[in-house]
């Protein structure tokens, strides 16, 4: 069994208990569990800028550049086959 399957069957069978219940209910548990959440993604966040800035310093593509590029392209097929459609209607009337 995999760790994710595991820690999934472990945490279903910990919220169906009364005890942990009981203590989620609790202001404070929410509160930090909710603080350790925006922990992770600030977290997150500082390790993709370090990444990002590490391989801009190598000469590699980040992240970022490829979906800029991947919209570019798909900008440019988009006016390409308006273009298409246009000349193929003016073909048409000629």
């Amino acid at each position: 069994m995999a760790i994710k399957d595991f820690l999934k069957k472990r945490g279903m069978e910990l919220m169906q208990d009364p005890k942990v219940a009981k203590l989620m209910q609790d202001e404070r548990v929410m509160k930090v569990a909710m603080q350790a959440f925006q922990l992770r993604g600030k977290v997150q966040e500082q390790i993709d800028g370090n990444v990002e800035k590490v391989a801009q310093s190598l000469g590699l593509v980040t992240k970022s550049e490829v979906r800029e590029l991947k919209r570019t392209i798909k900008k440019l097929e988009t006016e390409l086959k308006k273009q298409q459609a246009a000349q193929e209607a003016a073909a048409k009337k000629d």
